[in-house]
């Protein structure tokens, strides 16, 4: 790809994509640009990655012709202040959760090109799911493209605008409530008996191919719960406790507590 991709900030999140990116050989390290006021956390990056850093914004959307907005969203205003006088036929790539494509057009400038998208962290192995939404100067060969990048990250779902709280809810932050459970799982087998190391691996390798059960066998997970549940068996009990104590409800909330969140940042 004869393109320069460009990082404003170099988090954990950046460092993640750019890893994806590199991985799947579509643009060179030396292709590759980031910018952080952390100099401790661009000196990992060049290091690890073999990417081109700088404390400079400004360098970075002046060389590069694709840049992601990897900054916190409290930044966004000062950020994109600064930047918006460089944004000349440029691609910006918003990753924040809460920044409508009104409010990115604001501080940019109303003829930008401007695609906003939600990415979660299971992207750091090449597995996330990261939505898009394209506002009205994102050309069709534009968009081939960011998803030609985007789809290093994982799979690319294009979503309408008015659902981007729900996609920051179920897959945004979701990863944090999996770790949870995942983390929840192991202790019990500790306590149990079983070695630390070997519970983290049964548990992160049950969540694992059930999600590839769901998504393979595209069977409805109520389906797939039921095979796994025998009459009178030691898994339906568990089921049993698990809706007594409310699981299925205190998701929902948690998700709806995202959700709500999410509208006003």
């Amino acid at each position: 790809m004869n393109k320069k991709i460009g990082f404003i900030g170099c988090g954990n999140m950046a460092k993640a994509m750019i890893t994806s990116i590199i991985k799947a050989g579509l643009v060179s390290p030396k292709d590759i640009f980031a910018s952080d006021a952390y100099q401790p956390g661009l000196d990992d990056a060049k290091t690890r990655l073999g990417i081109n850093t700088t404390m400079d914004n400004k360098e970075v959307v002046k060389t590069c012709d694709v840049i992601f907005l990897a900054v916190k969203p409290n930044m966004y205003d000062s950020v994109m202040k600064e930047l918006a006088p460089l944004g000349d036929g440029k691609i910006f790539v918003s990753i924040a959760p809460g920044k409508t494509l009104d409010y990115l057009e604001n501080g940019l400038g109303k003829n930008t090109k401007i695609l906003r998208t939600m990415p979660n962290t299971p992207a750091m192995v090449g597995a996330g799911v990261t939505a898009i939404c394209p506002n009205k100067n994102i050309t069709q060969e534009d968009q081939e493209v960011l998803e030609t990048v985007i789809g290093t990250f994982g799979t690319v779902e294009r979503i309408e605008e008015k659902l981007f709280d729900t996609v920051v809810a179920v897959s945004g932050s979701s990863p944090a409530y999996v770790f949870m459970f995942i983390e929840a799982m192991a202790d019990a087998a500790v306590l149990q008996g079983m070695a630390r190391d070997k519970a983290y691996r049964f548990a992160a390798q049950a969540v694992l191919g059930s999600a590839k059960m769901v998504l393979e066998t595209k069977r409805h997970p109520g389906d797939l719960k039921d095979m796994v549940c025998s009459p009178g068996g030691t898994t339906i009990e568990g089921v049993a406790v698990l809706e007594e104590k409310g699981m299925r409800f205190a998701v929902i909330q948690a998700m709806n507590a995202v959700h709500d969140k999410s509208g006003k940042m």
